[in-house]
């Protein structure tokens, strides 16, 4: 069985390690020569929209995914018309653009934040009557990590921020006085079996997540599963997907959601009975879904723009830790680290550990 990714980063590189032991073979679309999962599986090197490369893949490849949601939504139609696309291109379209998103949360009865579409600096002051301050502008495509994206604490803000965006198609979103950002992972294969992670909860500074904690038995994890359920049935979606939320006086609003493998979902690896990556390939091959039992206490820490030590991230009990090959940079990922505890009190210990080690070489 040959899976094509498009894209060859850390999370393409994580979901090959998951899947060499099931006899998998992987292709790898990219354009960077280095990019860090090539080594894992045979590399096509190049534009996601050079058509000898596509057709290549769309060729040899039983079935096509993608690690991350910024790859050209036709080239996932183009895909999808000579071989399997999962998760599939509406699910990318929608998720590229986040007016699309919004509205198709309001479409299927998920609640977001007030929001507003703006494409200059008049409709933005607009729309500033009617969202009120504080708020965030955010560039409809292209976003992540923070990127994009700029916070209005008053009138004085609207210019400078609009000239940031340097006049994008945008949205302005009220900002949400939350207790705290949630993450909800659920996988479904082919088949329309579905199962759904205990919830992540996160901690985000510079708008990059540095840590998800696993919450079993959360209180508001059957609200989630029923938000994130509602998504997956309208997209008829395959594989996995993230939906983030914020929990406001016990309710729980949309923020986005990710179509595929997420960053808040790592502690899977060690921590749960079947990682997001296996089962975003038994997923996509229609095989059956792996048990997403947590397996004890877990977290996860991520190292942000420079490395510890090794020795000093093991040296930490039951701490695993997840290097991405990836040369450190101002504000990039580059690895990882799973812990699992026996108990919230300890688990919370070692992940103070854990960022302070990270907080200690953080170049964000």
């Amino acid at each position: 069985m040959i899976v094509g990714v498009l894209g060859a980063g850390q999370l393409a590189r994580m979901i090959a390690l998951a899947g060499i032991p099931l006899g998998v073979d992987f292709i790898f679309l990219d354009p960077s020569a280095d990019a860090c999962a090539n080594r894992l599986g045979e590399p096509l090197i190049g534009d996601y929209n050079d058509p000898k490369l596509l057709a290549q893949l769309a060729e040899r490849a039983d079935v096509v995914t993608y690690e991350f949601e910024n790859v050209p939504s036709e080239v996932a139609e183009f895909l999808a018309s000579h071989t399997q696309v999962h998760p599939s291109p509406k699910a990318l379209a929608v998720a590229q653009d986040r007016l699309a998103e919004k509205t198709f949360f309001h479409d299927i009865g998920i609640p977001t934040p007030d929001y507003a579409a703006v494409d200059s600096l008049e409709s933005l002051q607009q729309a500033m009557t009617t969202i009120g301050y504080p708020a965030i502008l955010k560039s409809r495509t292209q976003g992540y990590d923070g990127k994009g994206q700029s916070l209005l604490k008053s009138e004085d803000d609207l210019t400078g921020a609009w000239a940031l965006l340097q006049g994008v198609p945008s949205v302005v979103e009220a900002f949400v006085p939350f207790s705290r950002e949630v993450s909800i992972i659920a996988v479904r294969n082919v088949s329309g079996a579905i199962v759904f992670y205990p919830l992540s909860e996160n901690l985000h500074r510079g708008g990059i997540l540095r840590v998800s904690e696993c919450r079993a038995d959360d209180p508001m994890q059957r609200q989630a599963e029923t938000y994130v359920s509602r998504l997956l049935e309208a997209l008829d979606y395959v594989g996995v997907l993230a939906l983030e939320l914020f929990e406001i006086d016990g309710k729980l609003v949309a923020n986005e959601f990710a179509p595929r493998v997420h960053n808040s979902g790592h502690w899977t690896i060690e921590g749960a009975e079947t990682s997001q990556f296996e089962n975003h390939l038994r997923a996509i091959l229609d095989l059956p879904l792996g048990a997403t039992t947590p397996v004890g206490n877990a977290a996860m820490v991520n190292f942000i723009g420079g490395l510890p030590e090794t020795k000093d991230i093991l040296e930490i009990p039951k701490a695993h830790l997840h290097l991405y090959d990836k040369s450190p940079r101002k504000g990039r990922k580059v690895a990882h680290a799973t812990v699992r505890a026996e108990n919230p009190e300890q688990l919370s210990g070692l992940v103070k550990k854990l960022s302070l080690l990270a907080d200690q070489v953080d170049d964000s």
